[in-house]
């Protein structure tokens, strides 16, 4: 009789990482289920029962990364002087040594690959994505403004509009260095911005 139901030794954290970095190198459309299952080691059946179809799976997945990108980024965000913080969070997606995939490309942001991929044909993919950007904006508004009334930061324009401008930024470049980036480049233009924010 076939075996059913979930593997001894199944840790749905330890999966959902697992499969998260899969859909993350490969991409949602390229990753089949029999992909998970053999890279996983766990039954289709298993995956099934604990994480639905693959689209829910995957959704999952994104949820799972925005939360584990809104603490670091919480964090990173909770220092002085801020600028030095935001010049890191910007040249993550330009430092390609630390973000190769198997594939041998950079793996971009896992929300920004969603954008592309599923919105706007995918509503909850759509929610999942809009709410991440909201919040992205939510907390470096807050940073900002703080960094405002100490004097580090322009206040020539909104810190809602900053936020906003480094949202783009850090999107697009993480975008771009999919399809390989001068390093030096990148970098350089981030300093642009950082030396726009500066008071």
């Amino acid at each position: 009789m076939a075996r059913t139901g979930r593997p001894r030794g199944f840790d749905k954290g330890k999966t959902l990482e697992r499969a998260l970095e899969l859909f993350w190198s490969r991409g949602y459309g390229a990753t089949s289920i029999q992909d998970l299952v053999e890279a996983l080691a766990v039954e289709r059946g298993s995956l099934y029962g604990t994480f639905g179809d693959k689209r829910s799976f995957y959704l999952e997945a994104v949820r799972h990364y925005w939360e584990v990108y809104e603490r670091r980024l919480t964090a990173a965000l909770d220092t002085d002087p801020l600028l030095p913080a935001l010049r890191e969070i910007l040249t993550h997606p330009a430092r390609l040594d630390e973000l190769i995939s198997d594939f041998g490309m950079p793996n971009g942001c896992l929300v920004g690959n969603t954008t592309a991929e599923l919105v706007p044909h995918d509503s909850e993919a759509t929610e999942i994505v809009a709410r991440s950007y909201r919040r992205f904006t939510d907390l470096v508004t807050d940073a900002l403004r703080r960094a405002q009334a100490a004097g580090e930061v322009t206040d020539d324009t909104s810190p809602e509009a900053q936020a906003q401008l480094l949202l783009y930024v850090v999107q697009g470049l993480s975008l771009v260095s999919r399809a390989g980036v001068d390093r030096k480049a990148a970098l350089a233009a981030v300093d642009a911005v950082i030396a726009g924010l500066r008071a």
